[in-house]
């Protein structure tokens, strides 16, 4: 009781007084505070706009990888920051955007993508774990806000991961620029890929 008592305050209390100028500072503390602002719903119209504007400036594109559960989107979305490490030797600047998925009886999310996680850890890689808190899809409501905050703090490339979804759904199209669709081999009967939405969407699969 004592510790839940200690954890029960509102971290938005914490967001720098002006968002937009801690965002160019390129700090990810500032990023990760602007982002619990944004996921607390405490951001007012005013600035989640400012924000959009200054990240229509910086044009970094927006990796969508989603998939059903367990078919391999965070050992995937790991392998690639690794390459895309490797091959550009450190110079580009990563931001991963992970959903999971809030569970309906207690509330709460495991947030766990970061387990398969093993190239995350860097200077110029910056992850977020999110929960979708009831938003009836497989991303959270607050994902296109913590994108372009993303953005407006001067990354290179930004990287979502949305929770496991079924055949219907592909509401992560509309905010990225690419989508990557991650299934496993045991789809089940061939009939089956014609009830899979995302690949009518999907630019890779």
């Amino acid at each position: 009781n004592d510790m839940l008592a200690r954890c029960d305050f509102d971290p938005a209390q914490h967001a720098p007084r002006e968002p937009l100028k801690a965002l160019a500072t390129g700090s990810h503390r500032a990023l990760a505070q602007v982002i619990t602002l944004l996921e607390s719903r405490a951001a007012g119209a005013d600035l989640r706009q400012a924000i959009h504007d200054a990240a229509a400036k910086r044009r970094a594109p927006v990796l969508g990888v989603t998939g059903t559960g367990g078919s391999g989107k965070s050992s995937l979305t790991d392998e690639l920051v690794r390459r895309f490490r490797l091959d550009q030797g450190e110079k580009l600047k990563i931001a991963v955007l992970a959903v999971d998925p809030s569970r309906r009886k207690t509330g709460g999310a495991l947030l766990g993508d970061r387990i398969r996680m093993n190239a995350i850890h860097g200077p110029n890689v910056y992850m977020r774990s999110l929960a979708t808190r009831e938003s009836g899809a497989e991303i959270a409501a607050c994902l296109p806000d913590v994108i372009a905050a993303c953005r407006a703090a001067g990354f290179d490339l930004v990287i979502v991961e949305t929770s496991g979804i079924g055949q219907g759904d592909a509401a992560i199209v509309p905010l990225v620029d690419v989508s990557l669709y991650v299934m496993t081999p045991e789809f089940g009967a061939a009939s089956q890929l014609e009830k899979i939405d995302m690949l009518d969407f999907a630019d890779f699969v």
